[in-house]
Formats: structure tokens, C-alpha cells, sequence
């Protein structure tokens, strides 16, 4: 007998009976006799009088009480949802967001809230709840029962678990197939996660990133988000944490590049009064005005080892020491990196921390250039025009064709930022209502002269070359200079003898 039915009494008889609900649920018409029959069959077969049904929406934003089963009779749905942090329902909110099975035998109303369970007669004292993932493995809803008897009802958990996968994947099933206008299943679903994360575009390359950011939302693993410049690592770490279990709490965010260490290390972590010249008072530190909420922390790549050292005390212990201080304490705070860098490359050549990069690195998502998502440009063009547009309460401008053929042919080595940018400087210059190609201030290399002999083709292809990777680390020469694999000197000799300036960028 299967190790998931040994826990459960007449094993034998229970297996009968789960494969007889299984084809039961697969022959419901529609979704709302699937989901009644999954409560009823979850109450029935753990022979609990009470059995709830909780779905994600679409952007993992709003929990909702889908169907019930109370007392032998199946109750009328819920109009209303509550956001998924679940502040106040701690049992839930551990089973949704640590993607846990929660199973209590003694549930006492002293110490567990429970007021996401109905009113009875008798006090609820067991409950089961578990949480369900769809055909992507995300959490996507939970499966509850409870007793008014003290009883272990974890034997349940294995079998339940398969019967509320599969409601699922029938629900989805069904929501398919009565899609308005269609008869057949689409070949491709479209991402919730399109509209619902506030960010743009609709190739497959952002479909993956869509997906990777749904597996996060409700798990607390610190994430790493790598690309280059102007991909919007940014926005992705707002995304995480306004659309996951964190959202009511602070969203915080720090440039390792922008400030010394010292003053790094003070805006992170705090200080007491006395701890150096200046410091007059106590004064907290952004780990602590992040506490229970999310510490954004972009080009984690230029963070200085001293600084890293600290930073993965914080990641194992929770533990954060202010300068000037003897004493630690505990801070929740979930951390979100981002970074241009190799930082592999960099623990190789001593300039990042192994164990840090690896504390780190728990679950990267890698932002793809904006020259790999041909089929966002125009859309999010259109989009930066509109805005920019209502900015300065003007009519919406239209595209020419031909403007829209030269964003489509440019490689756009600043990424999104660069498009941003361009397409705000050409709302500025139009003053017909139209756009045209001679708004659009892009840096095209002329083509190579077939009369240029191959030293003068050489100097082209390298002049384009060391200005591309100079745009994309924003002019900054020694990062460039890094990431070419050059000696700074070596790259101001090209820079001179190319002709390279820094109006030119």
C-alpha cells in the first residue's frame, strides 16, 4: 500500500473511494459543480465537518473564498477577497506564503486566529491546510478542513494535496475551453502576470521573466536580478514586492554604488549616538525601516567586502549590528539585489564574496536587453509617448511609419531607460502632432564604406564596439574598461585614438 495512504484508516477502502471522487470531479461541467465537489469530497473522505477552498487571483494580489462545505451542505460563495499578506490570519498566511503544510490537533482560539473559520456551536479544534500549486508550480491556492474533534488529520495531507492539484488543472481545463470566442484551448495562455505586474511587453523572453516572478511572490527566498543597464531591474523588485505576501509593509531601496563605505555602512545598518564624529543621536538604519518588508538593494556588485561581510550576517542570523554598538537584534527583512555585473566573475577575481554571492543567488532572474524583445519596442515606444503626452497635457501624438521603422531597426544599447528617454525628447520636438524619424535622436554607426581597406573596417567595428559598452555602463570608463577585459590606460589610448569623446556618448 502507497505510503500516502498508511496514515488513514481502512486504507484500502479510502483508495476506492479517492479514485471513485476523481472521476467524479473530472465529469463536472462547470467550474462552480467542480469546486463544490472538490470541498465536499476534501470534507467527506477526511470526515471533517468543515472543508474551504481559497484561490489566487490572476496576479497573486487577492485571496478568495471559492467554495465551502459546512455541516453536509455546500455554502454560498463569498463576494468579497481579502489581499494575500493576510495580515491577521497567521495560519493561513504561513501555509500560503512558506508554501507549507499546516496540520493542528489542538487548535486553541487563545493562540491561533481563527476567524477565517465559520461560526459553530462547538469550537473548531483540528484543521488541515494545504497549499495547492498549478501546472507551473506556484502557489495557487489552499485546500482547508477542520473538526470540531481533536483528531491528526496530517494523514490526509498527501492524498488531499493530488485531489486539489487536480481540481485545479480541471478548472483551468474548463476556463479554457469556455473561453468567449474560441473552441479549442489556446496554444499559448497569456501571462497574468503581463498586466497584473505593472510592467511591459509580451515576448517570450519576458513571458519566462513573468513566470520566474510568480514562483516568488508568496516564498520568502531572497532574489538576485541580473541584466544590464536600463533593463528595469528596478521595476521587477517593486513588482516582488507589491504583488507578493510583503505588500503592506515598507519597500526600500539603496544604491551600493552611490555613497563611500562609510556612509554606506551607516545608511544600512545605523549608529549610536558617539560612534563617530557627528553621530549626536541614536539613528536606525534602512534594514530597520524595511523591517518586515523588502530592502531593494541595486548594484550589490560595487557593495565593498567589509560591507559584504556584514550584509551575510544579516542574511543567516536576521541578526544587524549598528555602528557604535555592542549589541544586536532581530530584523525581518527580505533582500532583493540587482547588479550589471558578472558577479561570478567577480568572486573568481576576489571582488565579491563567495558565500555572500551564493546567499545571495538563491533564485536569479535575468532581465533580457531590450535588443532581444523586438516585439516590445513598439509597444512600450507607444507607451512612453502617451505618458509623456499627458505630462505636459497635450494631445496624444501619432507614430509615422517611418519613425516606427527606425525604432524597430535600432539596437538600443541603453535599453529600456534609452527608449524612455528618446521617446520624452521627441514628444518635446514635435509640434505637429505627429512623430517623425527626424525627432528620434539615435546614435546609428554608418554603415561600413566597401571602399575602406580592412585597417580602416577594423577601426569601425572596434570605435562601435568600445562606445556600446561605454553607453551601457552609463560613461563610466573603469567598469567598461572591466568588462572589455582591459587595463583602464589601455582603453583611454583606444578611446584617444578612436576618436571616442564623452559628448559622443
Amino acid at each position: 500500500m502507497s505510503a500516502m495512504f498508511n496514515q488513514v484508516p481502512q486504507p484500502l477502502r479510502y483508495a476506492e473511494a479517492l479514485l471513485g471522487r476523481f472521476a467524479g470531479l473530472a465529469r463536472a461541467a462547470n467550474a462552480d459543480s467542480l469546486l463544490g465537489g472538490l470541498v465536499e469530497t476534501a470534507a467527506q473522505l477526511s470526515d471533517c465537518q468543515l472543508s474551504q477552498l481559497y484561490l489566487l487571483d490572476a496576479t497573486h494580489t487577492r485571496l478568495t473564498l471559492c467554495a465551502e462545505w459546512h455541516n453536509g451542505l455546500l455554502q454560498p460563495r463569498e463576494a468579497t477577497s481579502l489581499p494575500s499578506d493576510y495580515d491577521g490570519e497567521q495560519l493561513l498566511q504561513y501555509c500560503l506564503c512558506q508554501n507549507q503544510t499546516l496540520c493542528l490537533s489542538e487548535l486553541d482560539s487563545s493562540l491561533h486566529a481563527s476567524g477565517f473559520l465559520p461560526d459553530s456551536p462547538k469550537p473548531w479544534r483540528s484543521l488541515l491546510c494545504l497549499p495547492l500549486q498549478d501546472e507551473q508550480q506556484r502557489v495557487a491556492g489552499l485546500l482547508l478542513t477542520a473538526s470540531t474533534e481533536s483528531r491528526e488529520l496530517h494523514g490526509f495531507s498527501g492524498s488531499l494535496s493530488q485531489l486539489g492539484a487536480f481540481g485545479l488543472t480541471q478548472l483551468h481545463l474548463l476556463q479554457r475551453l469556455r473561453a468567449p470566442g474560441s473552441t479549442t484551448p489556446p496554444a499559448a495562455p497569456v501571462s497574468p502576470c503581463a498586466s497584473g505586474y505593472g510592467l511591459i511587453g509580451d515576448s517570450p523572453r519576458m513571458r519566462a521573466v513573468y513566470q520566474l516572478i510568480g514562483k516568488v511572490l508568496h516564498s520568502p527566498v531572497n532574489v538576485l536580478l541580473t541584466g544590464e543597464t536600463g533593463t528595469g531591474k528596478e521595476l521587477v523588485a517593486r513588482a516582488i514586492h507589491d504583488c507578493g505576501f510583503r505588500r503592506s509593509k515598507p519597500f526600500v531601496v539603496q544604491n551600493c554604488a552611490s555613497l563611500p563605505e562609510q556612509l554606506l555602512e551607516s545608511e544600512l545598518f545605523g549608529y549610536r549616538k558617539g560612534a563617530f564624529t557627528g553621530a549626536d543621536r541614536d539613528r536606525s538604519g534602512l534594514l530597520d525601516a524595511a523591517n518586515g518588508g523588502t530592502l531593494f538593494l541595486d548594484e550589490i556588485g560595487d557593495m565593498p567586502l567589509l560591507l559584504q561581510a556584514k550584509l551575510l550576517r544579516v542574511l543567516q542570523e536576521g541578526e544587524v549590528r549598528p555602528l557604535g554598538s555592542t549589541e544586536t537584534h532581530k530584523v525581518d527583512v527580505r533582500i532583493v539585489a540587482a547588479t550589471h555585473r558578472d558577479l561570478r566573475s567577480q568572486v573568481e577575481n576576489g571582488l565579491f564574496r563567495e558565500d555572500l554571492f551564493y546567499r545571495l543567488s538563491h533564485f536569479p532572474i535575468e532581465l533580457p536587453p531590450l535588443r532581444e524583445r523586438d516585439e516590445d519596442i513598439l509597444r512600450l515606444a507607444r507607451h512612453f509617448a502617451d505618458k509623456a503626452c499627458a505630462f505636459l497635457q497635450r494631445d496624444l501624438c501619432r507614430w509615422s511609419d517611418a519613425a516606427l521603422e527606425r525604432l524597430a531597426g535600432y539596437a538600443f544599447p541603453g535599453n529600456v531607460r534609452e527608449l524612455k528617454g528618446l521617446v520624452e525628447r521627441a514628444v518635446l520636438l514635435c509640434e505637429g502632432g505627429e512623430l517623425l524619424p527626424e525627432h528620434l535622436n539615435l546614435h546609428v554607426e554608418a554603415s561600413l564604406d566597401s571602399s575602406l581597406n580592412l585597417r580602416e573596417r577594423m577601426e569601425r567595428v572596434e570605435r562601435s564596439l568600445l562606445m556600446d559598452c561605454l553607453r551601457k555602463n552609463g560613461g563610466n570608463q573603469s567598469q567598461a574598461a572591466r568588462e572589455l577585459g582591459l587595463p583602464r590606460r589601455t582603453l583611454l589610448y583606444r578611446m584617444e585614438r578612436l576618436n571616442i569623446s564623452p559628448a559622443d556618448l
